[in-house]
């Protein structure tokens, strides 16, 4: 077996996985090849295991947030199955260990976490792509796993990769002739980086949800609104519907509201635009970090008060 560092957690594998940094330590899951049937669930007790198949691929079982169990399909593309391990796969193994696990890429900017939540094919990758460009490091580009300690969330960094289409790649100065697809026949290719990698977690700040418009604009959303967005954008949903899950999903999507600020994030369909959006992003994480700044401020002045008058 090899180790990996990955979402916070030490990986011990028989899969080999070229994307991930290797590390050393006392494996926190593990993923090996095993024989698969639909009697293996009932080994183990309910609501902490999952079994499932992927047509032409193979079957997964992955146990209480610490085992993953793969039976393939003999001669399927080896990098396919590292990408499924590496994406929904580990999003049910995170879920069941506990952490909040959004569809979204995130950058650090001064040392805390800015996200940006959407569906496949939104721009996730395109923009965290973009802000490595211009010297911020990536903390995830697909799977975000949020760990939520009382009022604070923290984000726990993937892997230094960008799974991104050639145009967009293109359009931001990469030469794609020498990338491959992230497997066999995939529409996105595999963008390996060696500096910009966060390997730290930090506190979340700002989530921004995506969508698409007739102009950029960065715009506040209600509480309300957030959470409908959060369930929507939430990885594995349809995976875990134990009552367990479902209600610790839906309480940890409060805590989140509670800790962090939303704001959608419009933009028109334009690669070109790309430098602009960045510049957006920037501004308005300048505002908020004034804000916050200036609101510690006023409680720090306020505290002083209360203290002298004692």
């Amino acid at each position: 077996m090899k180790f990996y560092k990955a979402y916070n957690l030490c990986i011990a594998s028989e899969l080999q996985f070229p994307e991930l940094i290797e590390t050393e330590g006392e494996p926190d899951a593990i993923v090996r090849f095993g024989n698969i049937d639909d009697a293996i669930a009932t080994q183990y007790e309910s609501g902490k295991s999952f079994l499932g198949e992927i047509p032409e691929v193979g079957k997964f079982f992955i146990h209480s947030g610490r085992e993953i169990v793969i039976n393939t399909v003999p001669g399927v593309d080896e990098a396919l199955i590292r990408t499924l391990l590496l994406g929904p796969v580990l999003c049910v193994l995170l879920r069941q260990r506990g952490l909040l696990v959004i569809h979204a890429s995130c950058i650090d900017i001064n040392n805390k976490g800015v996200a940006f939540m959407g569906g496949s094919g939104w721009g996730k990758s395109t923009l965290a792509t973009a802000f490595h460009n211009h010297g911020y490091s990536v903390l995830t580009d697909d799977v975000l796993p949020i760990q939520l300690e009382g009022r604070q969330a923290i984000v726990f960094p993937a892997y230094p990769q960008f799974k991104v289409f050639p145009e967009a790649l293109s359009s931001l100065g990469h030469d794609t002739k020498s990338l491959s697809p992230i497997y066999q026949n995939a529409p996105k290719l595999s963008y390996k980086f060696t500096r910009g990698f966060q390997q730290t977690p930090l506190p979340l700040q700002r989530i921004y949800v995506l969508d698409k418009g007739s102009e950029h604009a960065i715009t506040k959303i209600q509480p309300q609104e957030a959470f409908v967005e959060l369930v929507r954008h939430t990885r594995a949903m349809n995976l875990l519907t134990e009552k367990e899950f479902v209600t610790s999903h839906l309480h940890l999507c409060t805590q989140l509201i509670q800790s962090v600020s939303f704001c959608r994030f419009t933009r028109k369909p334009s690669l070109e635009d790309l430098p602009d959006l960045v510049k957006l992003v920037e501004d308005d994480i300048a505002q908020l970090t004034a804000q916050d700044d200036s609101r510690n401020v006023d409680q720090t002045s306020s505290s002083y008060s209360l203290a002298t008058k004692d």
